[in-house]
């Protein structure tokens, strides 16, 4: 008998930088709901992959001097690092360049333009670069791109269009009669009430400005949209072909579910559909637009310099200690927070406390009492009713929760299994039975029993923290780890012996660990740019940055950074300023205290090793290995340069 098959996709990511661990999230999430699917015996196929056209990466390779395949080769290597760095099981990585990809979109073009969907007429609007989008003047907020909050700038070209107003009606039909198709119904209300009800527009969908892109079909003046472009991957990564369909197509479409970030809904939710019904395929089941992951309150970028990337935390945590937090962390429907103290947190409740000590001292007393055999569970009291009745249920309601993509849920109901099998421990009290001989068959019962729980948590842990699962499930000498050996409590076998008790997770020192972290964001390392070489910026942008002398009052070092000096600066107000600066390997405090400096003066602060960094000082990098800071004369503490 055949398996069901189950299509799931991520958003591919775009290639403009390496991806920070909000743009991780994703990736993560589609790869348990993957896991698990597998584990329940659909035949799955799980597709990421990389967006790499548009302006706004001709711009990127232009100002770093390389080609933008150069440079999009780069940036998807690192995103291909990042999803293998995170233990994901994608079956397919896909990148819009690939041969195959822009041959299918060609054809894909060649249809709609044949059916009469496409046509050439003059664009006039509002483009923001960085979303590669077009909005009217009524979707502007305060005269900005509603996506991103960024500056926008009036387009005028020639470009062809295609006939989305066409589809309103049908569109609007099917998601009255498909009310799971947009999940969770909040981002749902959002699309009709926003985008759809005031009626649908034409979409643009060609650009002729640029070159980087795929060469439109009969007119290589012009370039496919990038975001047209992009969204067709998910069918072409499966061999679609307009004339000729491949079997994996037939097998796999439509998909199952589109796992994609709340902010892309709109081009999901009704550009895509559309563009479906125009090519005469069946519609995707379900979108699932989930929410952002924030660093502390706000959204990570670097010039907030609040970006965390997820191959860091993996060297620093253990790559399952990132998976789970990112898991566990992000509620249902709301955006989800990570900042270093909180993953240090859950790190030692859930990971060290609440699983590794359960699984630790459970395996100890086991070897300590009966040699590592495992005893036969014959000697039962009420109690352990309890236990297990919630072993069995756990399983069942795990199901359902990742049925509506509430993986936080699902892992609090495992974790809760973790914490009564511990609660369980201390309700029967092994060491005391331990210690009366004619208690050694209730005390083989408890153990069996919390060995067999811990085989229920480490199975359900499984398409979260798959290498976790392993270990635990090798420490208690099982290679029983089925979702089917879940139906019934009892399957590890008397006789059999477990392992070695080993820690899965050491705790971790907050405060030392904190400082190590400070000390490794405060060196300034070589950091490869966003965009290397000159980028250019308006006047508007240059007027916001304030430049101010100050004169350095007092300086001292950084102890837990070497190459940090705290200064102390006359800004001209009454109140000193402090700057932490990293210019300790080329100047001493005794060579700046009276010196006048020129300042940064209305950047965001920044904590650097315990030192509230309010503004930059201006220096100059002379070679690799000579630093000089901007020394001013003759102009009074608190002027402010333009």
């Amino acid at each position: 008998m055949s398996k069901q098959p189950y299509y799931i996709t991520t958003a591919i990511a775009y290639t403009s930088r390496k991806p920070h661990i909000g743009n991780s999230y994703e990736i993560v999430l589609s790869d348990a709901l993957a896991r698990f699917k597998r584990m329940q015996g659909y035949d799955v196929f799980f597709q990421t992959g990389t967006d790499e056209h548009g302006q706004k990466i001709e711009e990127y390779a232009a100002a770093a001097g390389v080609s933008p395949k150069e440079y999009v080769d780069k940036v998807a290597g690192e995103i291909k690092d990042i999803c293998d760095c995170l233990n994901t099981t994608y079956d397919k990585f896909i990148r819009t360049t690939d041969k195959e990809h822009e041959e299918s979109v060609q054809k894909i073009f060649k249809k709609l333009i044949d059916k009469g969907d496409v046509y050439k007429s003059e664009y006039e609007g509002w483009y923001c670069v960085p979303c590669e989008s077009f909005f009217t003047d009524s979707q502007l907020v305060d005269g900005k791109c509603p996506d991103c909050g960024r500056e926008v700038r009036k387009e005028k070209e020639e470009a062809y269009f295609f006939k989305m107003s066409k589809y309103q009606k049908q569109l609007e039909e099917y998601i009255e009669s498909n009310p799971n198709f947009i999940y969770p119904e909040s981002r749902k209300k959002e699309m009709i009430n926003n985008f759809i009800k005031p009626g649908l527009q034409d979409l643009c969908i060609s650009r002729s400005t640029f070159k980087w892109g795929i060469p439109f079909p009969g007119d290589e003046k012009h370039v496919i949209y990038v975001w047209v472009d992009a969204l067709l991957n998910y069918i072409t990564g499966l061999g679609y072909d307009p004339e000729n369909q491949s079997e994996m197509y037939k097998k796999f479409w439509p998909a199952d579910v589109h796992i994609i970030g709340k902010d892309i809904l709109r081009f999901h939710t009704i550009y895509w559909p559309i563009m479906l019904m125009a090519l005469g395929e069946p519609l995707p089941k379900q979108v699932f637009g989930h929410p952002w992951l924030l660093s502390g309150n706000d959204k990570m970028s670097k010039s907030r310099g609040n970006v965390i990337y997820a191959d860091d935390l993996c060297d620093r945590f253990g790559v399952d200690a990132v998976r789970y937090y990112l898991l566990s962390e992000m509620p249902h429907a709301q955006d989800g927070t990570i900042t270093y103290e909180t993953i240090i947190e859950r790190f030692n409740s859930d990971l060290a406390n609440t699983l590794g000590n359960l699984v630790n001292r459970t395996i100890a007393m086991n070897n300590k009492y009966f040699g590592g055999v495992i005893q036969a569970s014959d000697v039962t009291e009420e109690i352990d009713n309890e236990l297990i009745s919630m072993a069995l249920d756990t399983l069942p309601q795990v199901t359902k929760l990742l049925d509506t993509y509430k993986v936080s849920d699902a892992i609090s109901k495992v974790m809760d299994l973790a914490k009564r099998c511990n609660k369980y421990i201390d309700e029967t009290m092994p060491w005391a039975l331990a210690k009366d001989e004619e208690k050694k068959g209730r005390l083989g019962t408890v153990l069996y029993n919390l060995l067999e729980g811990i085989r229920f948590v480490a199975v359900l842990l499984k398409p979260f923290m798959p290498e976790t699962s392993d270990k635990i499930l090798e420490q208690i000498g099982t290679d029983i780890n089925t979702l089917d050996s879940l139906s019934t409590f009892g399957a590890l076998k008397s006789g059999d012996s477990v392992g070695t008790a080993a820690p899965l997770f050491s705790r971790l020192d907050a405060e030392k660990t904190l400082a190590e972290i400070e000390a490794s964001l405060a060196t300034p390392e070589e950091e490869e740019e966003e965009i290397v070489g000159l980028a250019q910026i308006n006047y508007d942008d240059f007027a916001k940055v304030e430049l101010r002398v100050c004169e350095v009052v007092d300086c001292k070092p950084i102890k837990r950074a070497k190459k940090l000096l705290e200064l102390t600066l006359n800004d001209g107000t009454k109140t000193p300023r402090t700057v932490a600066s990293g210019i300790a390997k080329w100047y001493s405090p005794e060579e700046l205290i009276g010196k006048k400096v020129i300042v940064v003066a209305n950047l965001a602060p920044r904590t650097l090793c315990g030192v509230e960094s309010h503004g930059m000082i201006l220096a100059g990098e002379i070679t690799e290995d000579d630093v000089k800071v901007a020394f001013v004369e003759g102009i009074p503490a608190g002027t402010q340069l333009s």
